[in-house]
Order: C-alpha cells, then structure tokens, then sequence
C-alpha cells in the first residue's frame, strides 16, 4: 500500500499520522513543496510581534523527527505538478529534478495561498504576506532592520494579528478594509469594539475602501487608496483574504465548486482513490447549507484524520461533520469570537431568525475585575441556535465554545437554561452569560419579550413613544430626543404619564443593557400597551453607531 499525500501542515499531517497508526507496513509519502513540514502556522503572528522569539518553535516536526517517531517519507521542496487519476500517478518537481510517482491512495492537502489582488505595484519587494515560517522571520527581520511604518492590507483575522503584532514591535501601523467595518465576519455592532480597541493601541483603521495602487520608491513605498489618500510604508503585508490552492487538481478533472474540491463526507474526491481535505476544499455549511472553503486548522485537522480511517477501511462510521466556522482572535485586551452563521449570511440563504443581545459580566459582578461579555445571537423560530459571537476580555472563547458545542449537539437555545456550568466568583455567575442567552431566548420565543433593534430606530422615532427607564443621571448623559424619561422603579406609579404621552402609539422602552427595559415591558404589557424592549439597550445602540453615536444621542431637548 502506498499513500502519498500532497500538503505537509494541518490536514496532510494529520492524515498522515493517523494513517501510520493504522498500518504500520504501508508506504506513506509526504510531498511538502515549502521548506517547512507541520508547523504552527497560527502562531506566526507571534513571532512578528518577538511574543514567539525564536521561529525554531514554531516547527511542530521535521522531517527527520517524523521519520523516527512514525517512519514517514516526507520530503521538503517537492511540488505535485500533475495527477493521472485513471494511472494513479503523480508528477513531482523537486531538487533533483522531475519523477512519476505511482499511488494506491492520494490525499490532496495543498492548502490556500494568499490571493493577490491586481494593483499597480503590487509586486513590490516591500509587500509580504504572512503564510509560512520563512514569511514571519523576513517579517521580524524587517521590523529588527529598522522599518517603522507598516499598512496591513485586509482587516480580517490574519490582518487584525499582522496589524497588532506590528504594533507590538513598535512600527506605526495603518489598516485598510474595503468592507464596511473590520473582521467583516463580525456583527457590526461587536466590530465597532474591535475598531476602538484598534484605534487605542494607536492603530489607525480606515475601513469601507481599498487599495488603487502600490507606489515604489527608494526609501518607501507608497500605499495609494481609492480616494486618493497616500499611506507611506516600509513594510507591506497584504491579508485580502486566501484562494484555495487547486491547480493540479482542476488539470486532473477532479471537480471543484468557486475554486475549491468537491469532496463528500469522507473526504472522496470525484476521483476514485483520491481524498481531499483543508482550506483546498469547499464544505457545505452546517448552519446554511452554503458550499464554500473553510479555512480553519481545527477542521482541516478533523477532516484529515478521519480520510486516514477511510483510506484504511477502518469501518468507524464516523464522517466529516459541516463546519460551523468557529474562530477567535486576540485584539490588544479584548478577545472577538465566533460560531455559526452571521446576520448576512442567514439573510443571503433566506433563513428567518432572531437577533438577541446581551452584555454580561465574565464573572460575579461583586468580584473585582468584572467586566462585560457583548453577545450576540441569533436563533430560529423553532429555538435552533443560528450562530452566536462575542467580544470582550476574560471569557469570551469560553462562552462561545459552550454554544459550539450546543449547536453541534443539536440543543435548542432554551437548552442552554439547564447547562450545569462550572461557577466561582472569580470565574463566573449563578447565572452563567450562557444560561442567560438561553432565559432570553425563552422569552422571546413565547411571546413574553418583544425586541426592537437599533436598526429599526429611525422607524421607530416617527411612530412610536421612546421610553428611556433609566434613572435620570443615565439619561442626562445622553439620551434619544423626545425620549420620556420615567425610571423603571416608578414606573407602575407614573403609568398614566405614558398612557398621555403615547396617545395610542406603540411604545418602545429603552435601558442600558436590556434588563430593566425588560421589566418595564411587562408592566406596560401588563397594562395594556403594545410595548417592546430595546434589545441590548443603549450599549448596543452605541456600538451599532460606532462614530456616528454623537448624532444620535443628546443631552438635551427631552421631557420628563
């Protein structure tokens, strides 16, 4: 039996090692054409930033430690150039020279490479992308040669780390995103955190436009935007996003969807005797149904292990599950996560959901250090759990990893109320900020809280009477215009006082947070009103306006 495999990190690896496992008399290949074999690729970033300094330890395995630990043939700086599926061969360029190597079983694990857009100047000594160990150490080297201003091209995940490591180095950095806001994955009322924290590592963020052109000279290059803005640069990364790597299979007839390889849920190919897994691959995902790649290591990881067991025949059963894209990224002090789908996406399939937020603290409120989790979640109208994301410091990657793993589970956000989760003050509360998305779902979802969102605050402020229940002081700080301020504990005293000032319209109430709107409601339900709870209060309401949050509110101008 021999196995080759084409793709020396995540998946390759893993379906390499689990494959030794299964016999240990198979000849198994690994062609890696890069210089490096299963290295953490995630954890590039850190060297940049001299957080990792010595790249030594970013390389999991060498070749010669694969080879005694698991008896593996890997070999650096061969590149597969060709496949005949119907002669089961694969062509290799390497150092010395062409050769045809035959197979019983191949598992294509070519990864992405980054997409390069066509600028002027693009091809500029000074641009770098970070994909590969050699990339981060030419990245410190430049940072520890002198350069001192850098732009970051693209404002994803890889973007957001490169513009943070760079910053942590001491270089002035710029980030430039032709989406409309940051970590474009991210709700834009959690970006707008991210976009503040940015800004106060001293990171200047220019968002809703791209690059025109790169210009090269001497001493810097020049990064030219679309609206005519000029950002000088020693340093160039370019992070616009990554297309999947499918020459060789596109030549070999093997078929793909936007670039990427067709495979079913354990792994195969349209070819016979040809498996693929990682970001080369498109997945359809769990949540819309969309096939796409998705270019993740905890799946290419998953994925390549358990072709090793088809490969093998090892009768499992197990099959390769539809991502649900969860991923998390450090930004300064706060921490942005994710899972599942996004308000765009579930809008592009057409799915109907509900949006929930909610602003918890990580731990006990009374234990020092307590600061908030903003969560945001979306769910169906039959309780499916649609996708959830969060932003804040201590405990965000746990609060999402819970809701992960309920969503794979197939639980209900009403679900959540009941998970026993681990509480200590200083860890988190009676009520865990899980728990709470699941209460608040509830309520929702039996028609005991009716939601309006900052989105719809422009309808709202022509046909409804906005009551802020917030204590004074709260609303003299800032406030909607025409708001009625009653707080919410006089409330059932001053009842009539809504009941003139509505004049039959809807009221819409309004807190800081969502909570005490919540009572609010209920009271004015109870007494006859179609009411309706700002969800997520005016902290929401402000970072869905980001900058533009000074428009919006007032300080004067109310009544009372």
């Amino acid at each position: 039996m021999r196995l080759i495999i084409v793709g020396g990190v995540a998946a390759g690896m893993s379906a390499a090692a689990r494959a030794r496992r299964h016999d240990e008399s198979a000849e198994i290949i690994v062609l890696e054409r890069g210089s490096e074999v299963s290295f953490a690729n995630c954890g590039l970033p850190y060297h940049v930033s001299g957080e990792i300094a010595d790249a030594n330890d970013l390389l999991l395995h060498t070749p010669a430690s694969l080879r005694a630990a698991l008896n593996l043939d890997v070999r650096l700086h061969h590149e597969a150039t060709a496949i005949d599926t119907a002669a089961r061969t694969v062509t290799v360029a390497g150092p010395d020279g062409i050769e045809e190597l035959s197979y019983d079983a191949l598992v294509l694990a070519p990864g992405a490479s980054a997409l390069v857009p066509p600028l002027p100047g693009i091809d500029s000594p000074r641009v770098r992308t970070l994909r590969t160990v050699g990339d981060a150490v030419d990245l410190r080297q430049r940072v520890t040669q002198g350069a001192r201003r850098a732009v970051v091209l693209g404002a994803g995940f890889i973007g957001l780390e490169a513009a943070e490591a760079l910053r942590h180095a001491g270089l002035d950095v710029a980030v430039v995103e032709l989406a409309p806001h940051v970590l474009p994955p991210l709700e834009q009322e959690l970006a707008t955190l991210v976009t503040e924290e940015l800004q106060g590592l001293g990171i200047r963020v220019i968002d809703g436009i791209g690059a025109s052109a790169v210009e090269h000279d001497a001493d810097a290059d020049t990064v030219v935007l679309a609206d005519g803005t000029r950002l000088a640069a020693d340093l160039i990364v370019l992070s616009v996003g990554v297309r999947p790597d499918t020459r060789i299979a596109v030549d070999a007839g093997i078929e793909t969807v936007r670039g990427a390889i067709i495979v079913d849920d354990r792994g195969r190919t349209s070819a016979d005797g040809v498996w693929a897994a990682g970001d080369a691959t498109a997945s359809a995902d769990a949540i819309t149904g969309t096939v796409r790649p998705v270019a993740l290591a905890g799946p290419a990881n998953r994925a390549g292990r358990l072709i090793a067991d088809d490969v093998f025949g090892s009768g499992s059963g197990r099959r390769i599950t539809q991502p649900l894209g969860t991923a998390i990224v450090r930004v300064g002090g706060l921490t942005a996560a994710m899972t599942g789908a996004n308000r765009v996406a579930l809008e592009a399939a057409g799915i109907p959901f509900r949006t929930l937020h909610l602003h918890p603290n990580q731990h006990a409120g009374y234990f020092p250090g307590a600061s908030s989790i903003h969560l945001v979640v979306h769910i169906a109208a039959d309780g499916r759990l649609l996708g959830a994301q969060a932003v804040g410091g201590e405990g965000v990657d746990k609060r999402i990893d819970v809701i992960a793993t309920a969503m794979r589970g197939g639980l209900l956000a009403t679900d959540l109320i009941d998970l026993d989760l681990a509480y200590a003050p200083p860890y988190g509360n009676a009520k865990d900020a899980v728990n709470l998305v699941g209460m608040v779902a509830e309520n929702v979802l039996n028609g005991r809280l009716s939601l309006w969102y900052a989105a719809d605050l422009e309808e709202v402020s022509g046909s409804a009477l906005i009551l802020d229940v917030r204590t004074p002081r709260e609303f003299a700080a800032g406030h909607l215009p025409n708001a009625l301020n009653i707080a919410h504990t006089e409330l059932r005293e001053r009842i009539d006082e809504v009941r003139e000032a509505s004049a039959g319209r809807p009221v819409r109430v309004l807190c800081a947070a969502g909570v005490r709107a919540n009572i609010a409601h209920r009271i004015l339900v109870g007494n006859g009103f179609d009411s309706a709870s700002l969800s997520g209060g005016i902290q929401t309401l402000r970072h869905w306006y980001g900058a533009d949050i000074e428009r919006v509110l007032t300080t004067e101008g109310a009544f009372a």
